[in-house]
């Protein structure tokens, strides 16, 4: 019996040593040691493991990072001080740690990437875009006689969602040529061959138009559609390459709710004039008017589902900022206190206090990068939370421009989702060196 016992007692004294050696500042600090780390040329990083011992640091290339101010490839260091690195040139590199000399501790590959550094938005702007083909939205019947009705589109097993790329061998994405070609070949009592894009699958269909008695003209049965228009927000200018981001997220088309691919577009000014206020169940929205059509701010390129992109000449009057900021690493959002830019009246933009609530380690794109909530009590008052039209919001934290709003919480308008910088800019155009393989 006092052997089993001994043996509890000293179970439990172990089981307390772990937990206590678990919660200590070395074990912590080793445990969060990064394996892998991205630096910008120029930046500093400071690691800390405070063990009370020393260590051989080795370092693959010198010229490529220093460690605690010293050019060396090998030399020694106390564990219980702070490592601190500094980039000096683009590359990739690791960084090895030996005790004794000759235990190995812990490696971490470095990669350096070109500085870089833009100017976060916050303005509202209005969206113009038109689609790579025509968008079928919906089906409808036709009048063929008295009593009988068909849709030649639904029995040519067109569906909903797809994109009309050409008509007879000719590209098209104007919707006002399409009935000069429908009637054309009603007459000629001829198809219409028809190339669709499906699912990012191209195929051909044929397609015969339906004479309808009592609008006396042919017809596909077909809703169709080329374009949409709205606004949004800017959520950054990278100056030195001409590009910029915005919205956080795709464009649908209103009906189908399918992504629209872009054949051209723009985006020009817009001024917000009053807020439906969010409230639970319902999300509220900035209401705002395009104006100063002519002056148009950018293109749009890309329509992907971390927002719409293109060339801009230069940035948008009424912002917050007018020199470009350093941009966070996705490993570098923490939990805490950061900032929101958005416009919530006429076209000024103003800063407001968020938290951010949780961050998903992402290695790779995806758009719920970061929840977060609204704290700010002027915007709260204001808008009662995250509305439509702040999507593209930056956010900002540590001086950093860290990401952008993309989604509310329908039943908490406080809170939602927000997107890494790292994947907008990304689709810019503007590539951040993945971590070091």
């Amino acid at each position: 019996m006092c052997s089993n016992k001994r043996k509890r007692l000293i179970g439990l004294m172990l089981v307390f040593f772990v937990c206590l050696a678990s919660v200590s500042t070395p074990f912590q600090c080793f445990a969060t040691f990064p394996q892998e780390l991205r630096l910008f040329t120029g930046q500093g990083k400071q690691l800390q493991l405070a063990l009370p011992v020393s260590a051989r640091v080795t370092v693959g290339n010198p010229d490529i990072i220093t460690v605690n101010g010293k050019a060396k490839q090998s030399f020694q260091l106390n564990l219980k001080d702070p490592i601190v690195l500094h980039s000096d040139q683009t590359g990739e590199t690791e960084l090895q740690l030996r005790i004794f000399g000759k235990i190995p501790l812990k490696t971490v590959k470095v990669n350096v990437v070109p500085d870089l550094k833009v100017i976060p938005g916050g303005q509202t702007i209005g969206v113009k875009i038109k689609s790579a083909g025509i968008m079928v939205v919906g089906h409808h019947l036709v009048a063929v006689a008295d009593n009988k009705k068909i849709s030649p589109g639904e029995e040519a097993k067109i569906q909903t969602g797809d994109l009309i790329v050409k008509i007879n061998g000719e590209r098209i994405n104007d919707v006002s040529k399409v009935a000069d070609l429908v009637n054309t070949a009603g007459q000629k009592n001829k198809p219409l061959d028809l190339v669709i894009v499906r699912n990012k699958q191209e195929f051909g269909v044929q397609l015969k138009p339906a004479y309808d008695i009592n609008d006396k003209a042919y017809r596909l049965g077909l809703y169709i559609r080329d374009s949409a228009a709205g606004v949004g927000t800017l959520t950054f200018y990278a100056p030195d390459q001409g590009v910029y981001g915005a919205l956080g997220h795709v464009i649908t088309d209103m009906d189908t709710q399918t992504p629209i691919t872009v054949g051209d577009g723009q985006i020009v000014h817009s001024n917000v004039t009053s807020i439906s206020k969010s409230h639970n169940g319902e999300p509220g929205e900035k209401i705002a008017q395009i104006f100063r059509e002519s002056k148009v701010l950018g293109n749009i390129e890309k329509n992907t589902s971390f927002g719409i992109f293109g060339k801009m000449n230069a940035m948008p009057d009424h912002g917050l900022v007018k020199d470009p900021i350093p941009v966070a690493f996705a490993e570098e959002v923490k939990e805490g206190p950061a900032q929101i830019y958005t416009v919530v009246n006429g076209q000024k933009v103003e800063k407001f206090d968020i938290q951010v609530i949780h961050v998903a380690r992402q290695d790779f794109p995806a758009t719920k990068g970061m929840v977060i909530k609204i704290t700010d009590p002027r915007l709260l008052e204001k808008t009662g939370g995250i509305v439509q039209g702040m999507s593209g919001s930056p956010i900002i934290q540590d001086g950093k421009i860290i990401g952008a709003v993309t989604h509310v919480f329908v039943n908490d308008p406080t809170s939602g989702y927000g997107c890494f910088i790292e994947w907008m800019l990304q689709d810019s155009g503007i590539v951040l060196k993945s971590k070091a393989s």
